[in-house]
């Protein structure tokens, strides 16, 4: 009934309580979850479409009838598509194939995804399509004998053999053909394998005798066997797939079956409805695809909108899976690609967020390692281990990125509301006040006239959506009790156009920190400072503070164009962390001077984290530049007289990036001559 329903909310304006009256709140629920929402809410397309896939899934969540009804839907409309505008006709197509026709791959739906494919491709890429096509039908000819003679073959040995199954020849479809002659860089030609051949037996133990009867046909080739029946896919696929080499050399693949696991690969989770009564490879089917829907409710409660959660899950409607192993042998399937961090995310999202180390088949390795089908992974927690930005350059599942992003959005949010804090707690003792002076009123009134909670108020102003000075001057205002003055400078001034933040944010004591603040503060690269250092803070438009030093030039040309945004910092006694500097060293080459420099930075405590070299084949010396890790300016001059002593440096220097693109424009190599300032 919701099948023959299901465009009536979003064409005919049927209301759900209308629907659910005379078909009952079932039917109601899935046609709602099928409807589209109103075009006008949303300022693109692309964000229409995000939000109507999100209302889908999680509809499909609850009820997995309301995507078949959809796929069903769409394979009308594909077969259809003939009768649109060309422009329309791919956008739909591309539509299918990036995710409709992978969601029906995803839920074992074989049949629905392949002809989904089939007909995306023939309307997103016709003239390929057709010329393919054309291959295909002048190949049968040329191939019928070779297709023939194995059938036979086959059949004979399996009579032979006393095995009751049913062979077929099956022919590649043209999208998987094109695919491979894409991803392989092929000619058709040179594609052999475009029929194959599917066994169907009664029980399981048969579909390994068969294999046994084809591998004495003929000869396996190495590496092209797969047991999906020991390991099903990750949509509950079970066959064996075998490839042999055939008559004239010819590579023939085999997927031997039971007819219950044929159904399953062509129905999926759809399967269910085929037997009423449930037996174990059903319920499997069904619990993995409950797994999977399951995991796009965790991924929206923590995606940021529908963009990003329709991005995270189409990177989990994988055709390509590796399967990997726990400690006690269960198995977990993942994204080729998929790393081990990845995997401490497949088993839970707080083992991910503390994974510090992992052991893949008992060796200690990087969390980046790529995993292959086979690997046994252990994740080694520890509660001091926290994501970082980083993180995210190399996971590959939805699920990973969500939960990685998440928790980088809890915690600037955190951070930022801790700096907010300190920032109108300095702008305010400009006034002579501080935060503990405002009473649960002035919050109140604060609150209501920003439309924002005290906790947003911070984080507005550590983000630098908001600047303290401003904040501070409003909350002067109600203090004194000016509500009016208050209300008519939020409602009719732009932020900060009356106030002075020289005079503003005057105080004895500047903001300390300590580097380690996290993401809300920031060290910028193009001055790199470290302890010992002048510096002062810039609160960028939502992006919290970047710390410079009080001579950077990029610093000096931003205070020029936006005074207001920038804070009197100073370091905290004891920051309790290494900074990076980059230094530049102009060395003699000779023999295993990288060597003895390297030995020198160590001896001084310090840490080098990269080095590059800038040689002159036509110069006897060449220029070093290395990113080291210090304390402070004082342990940095320990380090940079420690490495003078070496008779094989002629000059070294601290090199600032203003420096090093103003020595690039001068000619690119020229050492700076005058003393560095240590």
């Amino acid at each position: 009934m919701a099948a023959l329903l299901h465009d009536v909310m979003e064409d005919q304006g049927v209301t759900k309580d209308a629907l659910a009256e005379h078909f009952g709140p079932k039917v109601a629920e899935l046609v709602d979850g099928l409807s589209k929402l109103d075009r006008m809410e949303f300022r693109s397309r692309e964000d229409a479409q995000a939000e109507n896939f999100r209302k889908m899934m999680l509809a499909m969540a609850r009820d997995v009838r309301v995507i078949l009804v959809k796929l069903a839907d769409r394979l009308h409309n594909m077969r259809t598509l003939s009768a649109v505008p060309a422009e329309k006709r791919r956008r739909v197509a591309r539509e299918t194939s990036d995710i409709y026709a992978p969601i029906a791959h995803r839920l074992g739906l074989n049949n629905t995804y392949r002809e989904l494919q089939e007909t995306s491709f023939a309307n997103f890429h016709p003239h390929r399509y057709a010329t393919i096509e054309k291959a295909v039908k002048a190949a049968r000819g040329n191939r019928r004998e070779v297709v023939g003679k194995i059938l036979e073959a086959v059949q004979y040995a399996f009579a032979d053999e006393q095995i009751d199954c049913e062979v077929t020849g099956r022919e590649k479809t043209i999208y998987s053909i094109y695919r491979k002659m894409r991803d392989k860089q092929l000619s058709f030609s040179q594609v052999l394998d475009v029929y194959g051949f599917r066994i169907v037996v009664e029980k399981p133990i048969e579909c390994y005798l068969c294999m046994g009867v084809l591998h004495s046909l003929y000869k396996p080739v190495p590496g092209k066997f797969k047991d999906y029946i020991a390991i099903p896919k990750i949509n509950g696929y079970q066959s064996l797939h075998t490839t042999l080499v055939g008559p004239f050399g010819t590579p023939v693949e085999f997927q031997i079956r039971t007819e219950k696991m044929h159904d399953i690969a062509e129905a999926g989770v759809a399967a269910h409805w085929l037997y009423k009564n449930g037996s174990a490879d059903l319920n499997d089917v069904q619990q993995r695809a409950h797994q999977w829907l399951k995991s796009l409710l965790d991924i929206q409660l923590e995606a940021g909108d529908a963009s990003e959660f329709l991005e995270h899950v189409k990177i989990d409607l994988f055709p390509d899976a590796v399967y990997v192993f726990t400690p006690k042998s269960s198995i977990i399937t993942l994204p080729r690609g998929a790393t081990a961090l990845d995997f401490a995310y497949a088993i839970h999202s707080e083992l991910g967020n503390q994974c510090a180390a992992v052991k893949i088949n008992n060796e200690m390795l990087p969390v980046r390692t790529e995993l292959q089908s086979g690997d046994i992974v252990e994740v080694i927690a520890a509660p001091s281990s926290k994501p970082n930005p980083a993180w995210l350059s190399f996971v590959r599942t939805g699920k990973a990125r969500s939960a990685i992003r998440h928790y980088l959005k809890t915690m600037r949010f955190n951070e930022s509301i801790q700096l907010g804090k300190r920032l109108i707690e300095q702008a305010l003792k400009g006034y002579g006040l501080s935060l503990e002076s405002m009473t649960p009123q002035v919050w109140s009134k604060l609150e209501q006239w920003t439309n924002h909670s005290s906790q947003e108020i911070f984080a507005d102003v550590g983000l630098g959506r908001c600047i303290a000075a401003v904040m501070a001057k409003r909350i002067e205002v109600l203090l004194g009790g000016h509500e009016d003055e208050a209300h008519k400078d939020t409602q009719t001034k732009p932020l900060g156009s009356d106030i002075d933040p020289a005079n503003s944010t005057n105080s004895p004591s500047p903001i300390m920190i300590s580097g380690a603040e996290g993401m809300s503060v920031q060290l910028s690269p193009c001055c790199r400072p470290i302890p010992g250092d002048a510096i002062m803070g810039y609160i960028g438009l939502g992006l919290g503070m970047a710390v410079h030093t009080t001579e950077c030039r990029v610093a000096h040309r931003i205070h020029k164009r936006d005074p207001e945004r920038w804070i009197d910092i100073a370091w905290a006694p004891q920051p309790g962390r290494l900074f990076d500097v980059m230094i530049k060293i102009l060395v003699r080459k000779t023999k295993g001077v990288f060597a003895r420099i390297a030995a020198d930075i160590t001896a001084a405590d310090a840490n080098i984290v990269h080095i590059a070299m800038d040689e002159d084949f036509a110069q006897e010396s060449a220029v070093l530049r290395l990113v080291i890790q210090v304390a402070n300016r004082v342990h940095l001059a320990n380090m940079m007289r420690r490495t003078r002593i070496n008779p094989d440096v002629m000059r070294i220097a601290r090199e600032k990036s203003g420096e090093n693109q103003a020595s690039r424009r001068n000619g690119g190599m020229q050492i700076e001559r005058e003393r560095p300032d240590y």
